[in-house]
């Protein structure tokens, strides 16, 4: 705990050696707090040293600290390796479905819109419930990749459509909070943006998410310029 700002340049090993240990004690240690392993772990500790941290006034009201670590931790070479991953994994579809329920169903449509002028098709599931999977053929579904929006990563109608597919040769890449969830654990790509989970203390009715939503809205932009660039280079 004294050294909180060091860990951020240190290795695996590194670290295990400076704390008299083995990397297999701190990759034990990292996934006490939930984390799947190091890397992960390192972008959680700097979100927590950053929300600590004093933000000036005037900067506070425009953007709220998590935003501004967020925008920070993107520039690792964690997301980088993520981008560049499901990037790769996107060049090769033809179709593109997007998935979100309630305010990430907002997200998926306008994802569904900014990927319609990269790909021969990318639509919005609109109702998992109602949308046929256990008739998609194995040729179609090599072809498609979802990417499923979630915040918690627990919405049930989001798993369960996602569990049918996971039977099939389709590809998901997903976007959530946190990248222990269900609904990362049964995609091929997880990227998660670790923002704190806000709810609306209500007596009356379930507790509505209010959790932002400009995460998931960068880093489907950031997708899709990605692709739009790796496709232009293979071109050239």
């Amino acid at each position: 705990t004294n050294h909180f700002a060091d860990i951020e340049h240190v290795s695996i090993r590194q670290l295990a050696a400076e704390s008299n240990t083995s990397t297999a004690s701190v990759l034990r240690f990292c996934k006490k707090f939930g984390t799947t392993g190091f890397s992960e772990f390192k972008i959680r500790l700097a979100a927590y040293i950053h929300a600590h941290d004093t933000v000036p006034r005037d900067t506070e009201t425009i953007v709220s600290p998590e935003l501004i670590n967020f925008f920070s931790r993107f520039q690792d070479t964690y997301y980088r390796e993520k981008i560049d991953e499901a990037v790769s994994l996107l060049l090769e579809k033809e179709l593109i479905l997007f998935l979100g329920l309630g305010s990430s169903n907002i997200i998926a449509e306008y994802g569904a819109l900014y990927f319609s002028s990269i790909f021969n098709m990318a639509v919005r599931i609109e109702d998992p419930n109602n949308y046929p999977v256990a008739h998609v053929s194995p040729e179609i579904a090599r072809r498609t990749c979802i990417v499923a929006l979630s915040v918690s990563g627990e919405t049930r109608e989001i798993v369960d459509y996602l569990s049918h597919f996971n039977l099939t040769e389709c590809s998901i890449i997903s976007i959530t909070s946190t990248g222990t969830s269900t609904v990362a654990r049964l995609s091929d790509i997880n990227i998660p943006y670790h923002i704190t989970i806000e709810k609306v203390r209500d007596t009356l009715k379930d507790e509505p998410d209010i959790t932002t939503q400009v995460p998931a809205l960068y880093i489907v932009e950031t997708l899709a310029r990605e692709v739009i660039k790796q496709k232009a280079d293979r071109q050239n």
